[in-house]
């Protein structure tokens, strides 16, 4: 049986690292290694969107967090599909009308400050630092079921095996293992499930069992109304912020493209999560006593499932995983390459050493993560809080400076610096020192949006220059 499991594994594995070669293969300049060259369709777009969104947060992370909390966490997850909608309707067709290798790059062009892009792309690399993390620790937990690895262990094998194909192959590597792993999670849970539910009798005994082994399961009294709301405000705000989702309405084709691809990244996201949700219940009827939440879909995928299915459910797991932070190291490594480097250096850098700086921050965001969970910071907190955390970092960075951006005519550099710095530091503050009842994207949110109307209102207007790519009707003049 463990045999079986290393093989599945062994072959998954071969196919992903001959994409990342065909990737390298693939990619002819940075258009393609940060952005797949801006050519991707709308099934390739919306896969690789989903896939992104789709993490050890979901399939480790979220059934965690249903497993120590109840149902109730489940309405945090509302918010997803409705950041995607807002995304498409709102945001995408003004934010593409120039397209950009990343979101610092945009950030330059619509705020005319080299500084306001250094500084958007430090904190990328920091907070994506902390994403990486959870992630590493979700890798840790399946490599310890199929592999028989301790979990720190398989924490260094999953961050190698990240690192092997998304170094080589860039975006297009990307966009072609999410589309794979995609399969593998649909498939995976698709078959997965009704298994799992047949050893509870169905879905009305279900609910039986649940309430027998945790009578809250079904209450709000477990996490504070308040709570959930921030939380569910903290997925929305970043689900539309995040750079990596945004970088990805650059990688397709144009915005029908873009209309539908986030469609397909709706019916696949919302589908996941009910699937996922359910299985999280399952896991309380069947094993109420497990010590963290995080270990009960490997421990559901291990004891419960036939040895196929369940090999098929933790590889869903694993692609899960591996498209989230294969997305995340190449934001991170153009944001050193193309964002710090050029912003901070100022002066043109050869293709093939902003290709060479690029694979160093993959190198460095992919290990850095590594080395504090190795080293004690950060264990042992449920994967779910921290995917919040990373939330909550971005859409009090970003959200606020890109809205503004292609919305109102007098946001300023200054605005979006002080909007950027001001949001991130003080929803770090306040997941340090603030109160566990309300999540730290309101402190942060808040402080960005009213630092960004403040300080803009209170220096120049921005040049027509930085305002004719996203407002049309600016011809001339300082842009009031």
């Amino acid at each position: 049986m463990p045999d079986m499991r290393i093989a599945i594994f062994a072959f998954y594995f071969g196919i992903i690292l001959l994409l990342g070669f065909y990737g390298l293969k693939k990619t002819r300049d940075e258009d393609d290694y940060w952005i797949a060259g801006g050519r991707l369709g709308w099934v390739v777009g919306g896969a690789t969107l989903a896939a992104t969104h789709t993490s050890g947060g979901t399939f480790i992370g979220a059934i965690g967090a249903i497993y120590t909390f109840g149902w109730s966490f489940g309405w945090v997850l509302v918010a997803i599909p409705l950041s995607y909608w807002f995304m498409a309707a709102v945001l995408a067709p003004r934010f593409t009308r120039v397209r950009e290798l990343t979101v610092p790059a945009f950030i330059e062009r619509r705020y005319y400050s080299k500084t306001a892009r250094a500084v958007a792309g430090a904190i990328i690399m920091v907070a994506i630092v902390v994403y990486v993390q959870a992630q590493i620790v979700a890798g840790g937990l399946v490599a310890n079921i199929v592999f028989g690895f301790s979990i720190r262990e398989g924490m260094v094998w999953f961050t190698l095996a990240m690192l092997a194909y998304t170094i080589v192959g860039g975006m297009i590597a990307v966009v072609y293992t999410d589309f794979v792993q995609m399969l593998v999670m649909v498939v995976g849970t698709a078959f997965a499930l009704p298994l799992a539910l047949r050893h509870v009798d169905g879905v009305g005994p279900l609910m039986e069992y649940v309430v027998a082994a945790k009578p809250l399961a079904f209450s709000f009294g477990v996490l504070p109304g308040v709570l959930l709301f921030t939380m569910g405000l903290s997925f929305f705000l970043g689900s539309v912020a995040t750079p990596e989702k945004l970088i990805r309405l650059y990688a397709m084709k144009d915005m029908r493209t873009i209309r539908r691809g986030i469609l397909l990244t709706m019916i696949l996201v919302v589908g996941l999560n009910l699937m996922v949700m359910t299985m999280g219940l399952v896991s309380i009827a069947l094993f109420p006593a497990l010590p963290t939440g995080d270990l009960a879909m490997p421990v559901v995928a291990r004891a419960v499932l036939p040895p196929f299915i369940g090999t098929l459910l933790l590889a869903a797991v694993a692609s899960a995983m591996m498209s989230t932070v294969d997305s995340l190291l190449i934001v991170a490594g153009s944001a050193l390459s193309e964002d710090l480097y050029q912003g901070l250096v100022g002066r043109p850098a050869s293709r093939g050493r902003r290709l060479m700086l690029g694979r160093v921050g993959i190198l460095i965001v992919g290990t850095a993560p590594l080395l504090l969970v190795l080293t004690g910071i950060g264990a042992g907190e449920l994967v779910q809080l921290i995917v919040l955390l990373f939330t909550a970092l971005m859409a009090s960075s970003f959200f606020i400076p890109v809205m503004a951006g292609v919305y109102w005519r007098r946001a300023t550099r200054e605005g979006a610096i002080a909007a950027m710095l001001g949001g991130v530091t003080c929803s770090a503050l306040w997941k340090l020192l603030g109160s566990d009842v309300v999540d730290p994207v309101v402190a942060g949110f808040t402080t960005s949006a009213v630092l960004m109307v403040l300080v803009s209102l209170l220096t120049p207007a921005p040049p027509a220059s930085a305002l004719a790519p996203y407002f049309p009707e600016v011809a001339g003049g300082s842009g009031e």
